[in-house]
């Protein structure tokens, strides 16, 4: 055997094993959600069932929590993303000396601990006698979600050409049109990924909202109300459904930048073959 056959060997092992490692804990969890057992695993067997399904269709505080976690991580979405790409750019246009004592600063929220984040906007609040409610929930995982908005921005920044900016002002644009124009345009793909990452930022975040959240229930915070209660097959048939959705989305996407694609090649075809004639 050759080293170059031992080398594809090992690769294929490792990379059916991380495969491996990714997809047995979802095949699992969202196997216990077909299994007719009270309890939520895939063994013993007992048989094919639909009844978490009912159950999760009719319990009305699953569907409650998912409601205030859709609309939290929605308010966070649009609060995070203008303080990101404001803030990257702000970092772009500084002295290196001030950028990064600023970028020190601005990434220190990513380095908390989310208790800590949690307790300190409650006890800030508190101070002007706001009680704790979603919407305090919502600026504290701003915080820290808006730092990872503006990493993202800033690294889409660093490809940016700043000559395009003086062009345009020598040309008589004014700074808002520059901005509106030329720089936010080149941000589109980094300020979409950072609002991606903001929402299921959002959506997972635990420590921060279960500080602030008050009475109100979001989707992490009940799930982890029910393993102290005692979970049931209901959480493996909602996490079910969340797999199929993912997968779902992510064929359609396939299917869409594939025919992207396809477009795009023709179109490059058919100037080519303009210029030919």
């Amino acid at each position: 055997m050759t080293s170059t056959t031992f080398s594809k060997i090992v690769i294929r092992v490792y990379l059916g094993l991380f495969v491996a490692y990714m997809l047995l804990p979802l095949i699992i969890m969202g196997g216990a959600g077909l299994n007719n057992s009270r309890f939520p695993s895939v063994y013993p067997w007992v048989g094919f069932t639909d009844r978490w399904f009912i159950d999760l269709w009719t319990d009305e505080r699953m569907w409650g929590a998912v409601r205030n976690t859709t609309w939290v991580a929605l308010a966070v979405v649009a609060i995070s993303v203008p303080i990101g790409t404001a803030a990257a750019i702000l970092l772009n246009s500084v002295k290196p000396r001030a950028r990064s004592f600023l970028y020190g600063f601005m990434v220190a929220p990513i380095l908390t601990p989310g208790a800590v984040i949690g307790i300190s906007t409650l006890l800030f609040w508190n101070t002007f006698h706001v009680p704790a409610g979603l919407y305090l929930s919502v600026m504290g995982q701003v915080s820290f979600v808006a730092a990872y908005v503006m990493l993202l921005v800033l690294a889409r920044l660093q490809t940016f050409d700043p000559g395009l900016e003086e062009a345009a002002l020598d040309l008589g644009a004014s700074h808002g049109q520059v901005v509106r124009r030329i720089l936010v345009p080149h941000l589109y793909p980094a300020i979409g990924a950072g609002a991606i990452i903001a929402f299921f930022q959002s959506v997972e975040n635990f420590n921060v909202t279960l500080f602030t959240r008050g009475n109100s229930d979001t989707l992490t915070v009940y799930v982890g109300s029910k393993i102290r209660s005692g979970i049931t097959p209901t959480i493996n048939a909602f996490a079910l459904v969340l797999i199929i959705f993912t997968v779902i989305c992510a064929i359609i996407y396939e299917i869409l930048r594939r025919r992207a694609e396809r477009r795009a090649a023709e179109l490059a075809a058919t100037a080519a073959a303009a210029e030919l004639m």
